[in-house]
């Protein structure tokens, strides 16, 4: 998935990962960073056996994409939870909250690719880019 029409795309780092997601919505962007963050830890495809909701604040939609990878770095490593879909999100943009419905599965039934230590404020950004007509973010991941 490395083109400009897809979901994300991962980009050279020397010693981390690093990727930037794409959306028509801002939700879109968010749920496609979920994506990609998943792909990076297990490649596998992951089952949808389990629901769960999360809910994560921020300041900005910066700190709010960082909460939500950090969430999902807790889930896979703490809660033995790895996505497969998220069926929602919802975003109130004034408050900087976002709420999700995550459909997945055990992660110890998955061959972890990747650890994971932290996102990271390196590079980092979110915006609406007017030529693609699309959100993007970038961020790069501590492994």
């Amino acid at each position: 998935m490395n083109n400009k029409n897809t979901e994300y795309k991962f980009l050279s780092h020397t010693a981390d990962v690093k990727f930037r997601a794409y959306g028509t919505t801002l939700s879109e962007m968010y749920k496609n960073s979920i994506y990609a963050v998943t792909k990076i830890i297990c490649k596998d495809k992951v089952k949808s056996l389990k629901k769960i909701k999360v809910k994560v604040k921020g300041h900005d939609n910066e700190s709010l994409l960082y909460n939500l990878i950090e969430e999902i770095i807790y889930l896979t490593e703490v809660k033995n939870f790895i996505p497969s879909k998220i069926v929602k999100i919802k975003i109130n943009k004034s408050k900087f909250i976002l709420e999700a419905e995550i459909i997945g599965d055990k992660a110890s039934n998955y061959d972890m690719e990747v650890h994971i230590k932290a996102p990271t404020y390196n590079e980092m950004y979110t915006q609406y880019n007017k030529r693609l007509d699309k959100w993007v973010c970038q961020v790069v991941l501590d492994v």
